[in-house]
Formats: C-alpha cells, structure tokens, sequence
C-alpha cells in the first residue's frame, strides 16, 4: 500500500485557507443525488454541500456506468459535532491502547476522524458517498461505510488487500468517476471524497484551500 499522508500531517494544516464565500446548498433540493438518510438524526444539515462540490459530484454520477448512482450518504458536519466524533474516537484508542501517549493517539485517531481544526466536512467539501444499482440497493464495496480500521481489519483503507475482486471492482468504479470529476479521496476511507478543502489543495498542489470550516446559521 502506497505511503498515506494523513488529515494530521502538519502538511495538511499548513495549507492556506482563502475562501470563495460559496454558499452551502442543500442535496436534496437539486434531486440529482438520491440521499440516505441514515445520518439524520445526528446533524439536520447533513445534505449540506458547497456548490462546487455538488457540482462535480453529478459529473461524476453522469459518468457511471448505465444504472448505477451515488448514494449521497453525508455531507457538511457543523464543527461542534466534527469534535465530538473526534473526541469520542480517540477515547476507545486511549481505553485500548492505555500506553499511547496523546500524539499517538492523536495520530491515529485521524485515519478515522478529520481532526476538528482542518476537517473537510466542517466546510461543505467532503462527502460520504457509496455506489446503487438501479433499484437503489447498495454495491458490495468492501465494508459497511464509516466502518472503522479496528472493525474492519484495515478493509475500510480504499486500496485495502482484504476484500473480494468485485468489492475491488466496485470502488475502482466509484474512485474513476469521482477522481476525473476532481475530487480526491482520504485513503483510508473508501467512502470519503472532497474538493476544495486543505487536504485536497495539498493532493493537487493547490496553493490554498478553496473552502473553509463553515458554521449555518
């Protein structure tokens, strides 16, 4: 497996922010993307995307091939919550790794979970999306989505080993289509792309990030 930079690489921090000022436009409203709903109890917003973002992800939908779509699963996270993830993931990796010390933690706590400060979903750019056949049943791409490193035995890593061809088959399906649409992946997560954001402006040698951590109103 190719060498992972991560969301708490000093690199990614380091990056600029110089916002567009986009507006947060909600998915559903366009209803070019069928949208789960599985995230709805824990942030209203979740169908949250800035436009360029959802601009590129129905490029890439019109890009797959005949009968499939992306499943819209989660979008913009308000910052509150992005922490609240965060500090709850790197609670059980203290419980169970006692002899860690805070970086470790800290490290590895974001192959998971952005860390608040720089993470996409806080500023529109990312999205959690998984592949539907036409009669919206989900493809088998790999692992459960937001299955974590300990769950999943490292198959939630997007060029994860462990998982069957057609899983393999699956995710070079979904990472062509949104790759060519100019969005990039967190590698660790096989459901987790953005644009716009720092660790995208990093990826494509972008000067600054185009998009900011955001807060509705």
């Amino acid at each position: 497996m190719d060498q992972i930079i991560l969301m708490s690489d000093p690199l990614v921090a380091a990056i600029s922010v110089r916002d567009r000022g986009e507006p947060l436009v909600d998915v559903r409203a366009d209803g070019s993307l069928p949208v789960d709903p599985r995230q709805a109890e824990w942030a209203a917003a979740y169908t949250f995307l800035r436009v360029g973002v959802l601009d590129r992800l129905i490029r890439a939908q019109a890009a797959l091939p005949d009968g499939l779509r992306l499943l819209f699963v989660e979008g913009y996270r308000p910052p509150a919550l992005q922490r609240r993830y965060f500090e709850e993931y790197a609670a059980e990796l203290r419980a169970a790794h006692p002899d860690w010390d805070a970086d470790r933690v800290h490290v590895a706590a974001s192959r998971y979970v952005s860390p608040p400060e720089i993470a996409p979903h806080s500023a529109g750019a990312a999205v959690d999306v998984t592949l539907v056949d036409p009669t919206g049943r989900e493809l088998d791409l790999g692992t459960p989505m937001n299955a974590s490193p300990e769950e999943s035995a490292g198959a939630c890593y997007t060029a994860a080993e462990n998982i069957t061809p057609q899983a393999r088959a699956n995710r070079a399906i979904l990472s062509t289509a949104l790759t060519e649409a100019g969005l990039v992946n967190y590698p660790t997560e096989w459901w987790h792309w953005s644009y716009g954001d720092r660790y995208w402006a990093l990826l494509t040698n972008t000067e600054a990030a185009l998009y900011g951590s955001h807060e509705l109103p």
